[in-house]
């Protein structure tokens, strides 16, 4: 059986994608790492299949996506998050994606979104 989870063939991108994530990344990262938000366990670059999402909750299948200005602007992009998506929630994951407008200027109204899906 094929591991669908952090495959080890990923390691090496997810390790750089950790170390070189943007400030809208680091921010939302402070307020969920530690078990911060309601004691849930957050990782962050986690692998899912052949993706690597930004944060998720394994525990109860949550994934957080921070969406910069390209993720809207080109449709290609757009058209292969869509897939991606579909991919993951396929797995039974819910996702949720914020863009860093959001993330910045209202990351109290970001953290209480992702806190009604840990309850």
């Amino acid at each position: 059986m094929a591991y669908i989870y952090n495959r080890q063939d990923q390691k090496d991108l997810r390790r750089i994608l950790r170390r070189n994530q943007s400030s809208v990344e680091r921010l939302l990262w402070s307020k969920l790492r530690n078990r911060q938000l309601l004691g849930f366990k957050f990782r962050r670059q986690y692998g899912i299949g052949p993706f690597s999402v930004d944060c998720c909750c394994p525990s109860v299948k949550l994934v957080i996506e921070e969406d910069g200005d390209s993720h809207y602007i080109d449709e290609d992009t757009k058209r292969r998050d869509k897939e991606r998506q579909k991919f993951i929630e396929n797995l039974g994951f819910v996702v949720l994606r914020f863009t860093n407008k959001e993330i910045v200027e209202n990351i109290e109204g970001v953290l209480e979104v992702i806190s009604r899906h840990l309850n």
